[in-house]
């Protein structure tokens, strides 16, 4: 073994007990609340300087993401997202949900499925979706005659529905993450959004089978289709129906740049927002842009330092030896497979999805990578498991923004997304074990 292993042997018995005490001390600061990106940075300088690598390298991988130009799409769609947060939007694309779907069997909760995907892609938040989104299709499944145990799950399970769809932050931050680490075979981000369309319309496609499955013999009731009210909501979100255009249509047809989609939704959306319908106040502009600066501020800090502490763990060959532990007991590509699902799924419960992309892909990627798995497919798995690990007992975040949210016990929430995730798992497994689903679309 070289790098830190030939340090340790050189310093002798005072080397191990070093290394113990810094790995505590960066548990304890983790424990005691200190921002992850301080002790993602605090653990790279550790690992440079004991390889005996100049420190400047940190701040060298900090100006290489800085330099990315990708980049900007993040903090451009994270602005466009919460521009509509905090407008009438959902309100909006609900209604206009009704008119056109509510006359199908099950229409009401088939509306709930493509109004959370549509507003998490966009928002880039599954918090709130449940939030805002959850807010009137909870009540509306109710008064249609579903149950409450059914509404609760379908709410607080979709409010994570959309991650693979464009301009989801995680996925844009996946592409950025591995494109930069350089690894593997190459992809463009456009080919990755691509890739994401399948898998996500197999889940909802499986949910909304069990939502019709489910509406089957109860006596819900459906909203007749109207000429008259289709309409009039049409025209009433006659400015939120060309943004989804312009973002998927300008990239999936190759128009626009991601950054330049980025743009052009930033401004498009703050022009209707004040302009237009003047829900947000221009006074209230700069106030959103600093919300939305300070999360995107976290992401990109822990990203970079992220960065440098993958170059520190492949110059110590720790991803060839974790590889070489996994391959001493799993020799079969569908077992490691298996295991990445187990793993993710745990993570995805106890860590939000941002942390986890940026410490865990630069890790799992080179192992994923020697068994064969390609990184759009990786992509693929990873996001899914995430997006489950949302509402995963006990710790799941979305769990507990539905408990508080719908005043519900945590543990009524618990028993009411268990349909939900069994269905999504089966997905995951698809997704996992059928590269094709994801890969299908973007190789020649």
């Amino acid at each position: 073994m070289a790098g830190a292993v030939a340090r340790l042997a050189a310093a002798g018995g005072h080397a191990a007990p070093m290394l113990t005490l810094a790995i505590v001390f960066l548990i304890v600061m983790a424990l005691m609340g200190t921002p992850l990106f301080v002790v993602i940075a605090a653990a790279g300088l550790f690992g440079l300087w004991w390889q005996d690598i100049h420190l400047s390298v940190l701040a060298v991988e900090i100006y290489r993401i800085a330099d990315t130009p990708m980049l900007l799409a993040l903090p451009l769609f994270t602005f466009a997202g919460y521009l509509i947060a905090e407008s009438g939007s959902a309100d909006r694309l609900v209604r206009l949900s009704r008119a056109f779907l509510g006359w199908m069997p099950a229409g009401l909760p088939i509306i709930a499925l493509l109004t959370c995907t549509f507003f998490t892609a966009i928002t880039g938040a599954s918090g709130v979706t449940i939030v805002a989104v959850g807010a009137l299709l909870y009540p509306a499944l109710k008064k249609a005659g579903y149950g409450e145990k059914f509404g609760l799950g379908l709410v607080t399970s979709s409010g994570s529905l959309g991650l693979l769809l464009v301009p989801s932050m995680p996925l844009i931050l996946y592409g950025i993450l591995v494109q930069q680490m350089g690894i593997g075979p190459s992809f463009e981000l456009t080919q990755l959004f691509v890739a994401g369309l399948l898998p996500l319309l197999l889940m909802l496609v499986l949910l909304c089978l069990w939502a019709m499955w489910v509406s089957r013999r109860q006596p819900v009731e459906r909203q007749p289709f109207c000429r008259h009210e289709a309409g009039r909501a049409l025209w009433q979100a006659k400015w939120e129906l060309p943004l989804p255009l312009l973002v998927i249509g300008g990239i999936y047809g190759g128009w626009f740049a991601i950054s330049e989609v980025a743009a052009i939704a930033a401004l498009y959306t703050l022009v209707v927002q004040v302009a237009c319908y003047r829900e947000v106040r221009l006074r209230q502009v700069p106030a959103i842009m600093v919300n939305a600066s300070v999360i995107i501020g976290e992401i990109i800090a822990i990203l970079a330092v992220s960065l440098a502490l993958t170059n520190v763990l492949v110059d110590a060959e720790v991803p060839a030896l974790l590889f070489e532990a996994i391959r001493d007991t799993i020799t079969s590509k569908l077992a490691f497979l298996l295991l990445l699902n187990i793993v993710l799924l745990a993570l995805g419960a106890v860590l939000d999805i941002f942390s986890a992309i940026v410490v865990m892909v630069p890790l799992i990627l080179p192992v994923a990578l020697s068994y064969g798995i390609h990184p759009v497919h990786l992509g693929m798995i990873f996001l899914a498991n995430m997006q489950i690990g949302y509402f995963t007992p006990p710790v799941g975040m979305n769990l507990f923004i539905a408990s508080s949210r719908f005043k519900q016990p945590i543990t009524r929430l618990y028993s009411a997304t268990l349909p939900f995730f069994f269905i999504l798992l089966v997905a995951v497994l698809i997704i996992t074990y059928v590269p094709a689903l994801s890969l299908m679309l973007i190789q020649p």
